[in-house]
């Protein structure tokens, strides 16, 4: 098996949205990946969802990311039935995927300026490289962590603005959230 150039981009996807989207196809510009896999939490450690909306993020996801075949959508985190951490899921893509090296990560600043409370944080940060996009906030220093600072303008879209109106997603993910009556 050879190895592939991938990235993931883990995440809750409460939907999914443009600002996703920009930033899968920015790194797959930008860095030269074959691939970027989209990795839909089952359930998020450190937000409370509903279990019954796994089904349906995971589903938006496999509509937003449709129009690219660079674009993958693993369904690892969603196979284990429980919450999911990142180093679990690291080291399961490691294997199917037979990577070489670090594994290249996709994430926001807000998400990374907590990176040190997340599941055995020391044993991820031996396994991954981060790609950190602006999310409107400033990181503390993170010295001991392997990342760069994608050069990518902030924009500002977000998963709570989406669930009250609908808007700044593709139509796919729009219709979908209507029709199965998601975030009423």
């Amino acid at each position: 098996m050879t190895c592939m150039n991938i990235c993931i981009f883990p995440g809750t996807f409460n939907p999914i949205h443009e600002a996703h989207l920009k930033m899968a196809e920015f790194a797959l510009a930008n860095y030269g990946f074959d691939k970027v896999i989209f990795i839909p939490a089952y359930i998020p450690p450190h937000k409370e969802l509903s279990k019954n909306l796994a089904k349906h993020r995971f589903n938006m996801v496999k509509l937003a990311t449709a129009h690219n075949p660079k674009f993958e959508v693993s369904d690892v985190e969603y196979k284990k039935d429980g919450k999911s951490y990142s180093l679990i899921t690291v080291k399961e893509i490691i294997k199917l995927y037979n990577v070489d090296g670090k594994l290249n990560f996709l994430i926001g600043t807000d998400a990374f300026d907590k990176i040190n409370s997340w599941y055995k944080a020391d044993e991820l940060k031996e396994l991954v490289h981060f790609i950190v996009f602006p999310r409107g906030i400033n990181i503390e220093n993170k010295d001991d962590w392997d990342y760069e600072m994608a050069p990518m303008n902030f924009l500002d879209i977000s998963s709570t603005d989406i669930r009250k109106r609908h808007n700044n997603t593709i139509k796919e993910v729009k219709d979908y959230i209507e029709q199965n009556d998601l975030y009423v």
